[in-house]
């Protein structure tokens, strides 16, 4: 009998349906291996065994019995306990207070300190850490003693089956062969592991079993981890050939001038030494996975972070340190996180169009709003923002719309170079086709473009030029002609350069 059976799992957000169709069984002391692109539903479908989010339709099945998670509580009380890659602790609370948050080891309405410490040193003797203090404050600690207090804080509950989100994306090569060893002895104590990991040594080492998702649906399910070729997983995850939907152009609009150069930037922790040009007109894309450097990177271009080495150049003009030398120089960024770096959202939409402008707005201490309203009213047009009303709040606004608005401020700007990060995030397929549209438009007026996407077919098909990064460091720069969506994924999974 299977510990865990989900069967035909829905879940849909507004606009997206993440889960459509999950099928996976995981039996008791097994490391199930969880494989799929960003977006492909493993985040929401761990959501869903953790109670975080009910399920829309299909069935959860424990121990042979159905059950409902209506929330974590539940979860935890049946025994299932979630590692997220996001470590949900408190750093201002001790490894003893975060183990035991929301259970605590109590007596009359009292805490027992001492039986608490007691026990979560002997927990963390048990995953082979007893140096680390049940005192000690979280925050203090490495990112690998953080994980650590993660998974004592699962133990804690009893877990019966544990699911681990990324276990390995902050740890070492020590610290993963200790982190193994204590999979392979929960295992062998019947405890089940749900592992979610993109690479594929590592599923190779420690998994049994393999279920693959694409698109919020199973499209392989009960694979052995260790014998599975891995042509036939990444087959498995890109499920088609790249279309032309994105309308690819291969070269059609780079000129000979190039419009921005990056040469051995790095920024400890993050990405390191990488070099690479873009020329006018030419749209670079960088395909990753998230924690490889993506987001971090276009960040220290433009000068949101500061880099530990390399330079930037912009139309052969070294690049000054700071955001504000970045906007003088020409260079706009689309950050990912739109919502909370890239809009004002209680303002009206005039005022985030206008906002790296508003010097040539501003006369004698006063700012010309008429100038200013028609301006942005132009390029509100120009992306065919519904409604197009400049005095409308930014946060009533779609997330495509929102998307929009932050797109118009560059180019009333006028930039010599755009640093796109997930700019189709959340935005539905009408909205994206529009984008779509813009970039190359922008691209055929001269504006150098660098790319991020999680979605491989969106950068294969809007790229004239493919990076591939991996943990922090470019392993391929490749046309985008002729390069299939199975190869990028062959790097960014095996990690070996092309």
């Amino acid at each position: 009998m299977s510990l865990l059976s989900v069967r035909g799992i829905v879940k849909t957000f507004p606009g997206v349906r993440a889960l459509d169709g999950v099928d996976v069984d995981v039996e008791p002391g097994e490391v199930h291996c969880l494989l799929g692109q960003n977006g492909a539903g493993k985040s929401t479908l761990i959501k869903v065994l953790s109670g975080a989010h009910r399920p829309d339709a299909g069935e959860i099945t424990w121990a042979g019995e159905r059950v409902e998670l209506a929330s974590p509580v539940d979860a935890l009380r049946l025994g299932i306990a979630t590692m997220y890659q996001e470590l949900d602790l408190v750093p201002g609370l001790s490894v003893a207070d975060n183990i035991f948050l929301g259970h605590e080891r109590a007596r009359f309405g009292f805490t027992r300190v001492s039986q608490a410490r007691a026990e979560a040193a002997r927990l963390m003797a048990r995953l082979g850490h007893p140096g680390i203090r049940p005192s000690t404050e979280v925050g203090k600690l490495s990112a690998a003693g953080q994980q650590l207090v993660s998974m004592a804080r699962a133990l804690a509950h009893d877990a019966r089956l544990l699911v681990m989100d990324e276990p390995t994306a902050a740890l070492a090569g020590e610290e993963v062969d200790n982190l193994f060893r204590i999979v392979g002895e929960l295992t062998a104590g019947g405890v089940a592991v749900v592992y979610i990991s993109h690479r594929l040594e590592e599923l190779r080492r420690i998994g049994h079993r393999v279920t693959v998702l694409k698109d919020g649906r199973t499209v392989g399910t009960g694979l052995d981890a260790a014998s599975t070729p891995t042509a036939d997983l990444v087959a498995l995850m890109a499920g088609r050939k790249v279309e032309t939907v994105f309308g690819p152009r291969h070269d059609g609009h780079a000129r000979p001038e190039t419009a921005l150069e990056v040469e051995h930037l790095s920024r400890q922790g993050e990405f390191e030494d990488v070099s690479f040009t873009v020329h006018a007109g030419e749209v670079v894309g960088i395909a990753g996975l998230v924690g490889s450097g993506r987001s971090e990177l276009l960040e220290t271009i433009f000068g949101a972070r500061k880099a530990d080495r390399g330079t930037v150049t912009v139309q052969d003009k070294p690049l000054g340190p700071g955001v504000r030398a970045a906007v003088k120089a020409g260079v706009g960024l689309a950050p990912e996180e739109r919502k909370s770096q890239g809009l004002l959202l209680d303002l009206p939409v005039v005022h985030n169009v206008t906002l790296a402008s508003l010097g040539r707005y501003a006369k004698l201490g006063f700012t010309e709003r008429a100038k200013e309203l028609d301006d942005a009213g132009a390029s509100l047009r120009r992306l065919d923002l519904r409604p197009a009303d400049p005095r409308r709040i930014v946060r009533t606004l779609s997330g495509g719309n929102q998307q929009k608005a932050v797109l118009a401020r560059w180019l009333v700007r006028g930039c010599r170079v755009l640093l796109l990060d997930e700019p189709t995030r959340g935005v539905d397929v009408g909205a994206r086709a529009e984008l779509y549209r813009l970039i190359d438009e922008l691209a055929a007026a001269g504006v150098a473009i660098v790319l991020v996407s999680s979605e491989i077919p969106e950068v294969l098909g809007l790229s004239d030029r493919v990076l591939v990064l991996r943990e922090g460091r470019v392993l391929a720069d490749r046309r985008s002609g002729g390069l299939t969506e199975a190869e990028v994924l062959d790097v960014i999974l095996e990690g070996s350069a092309a």
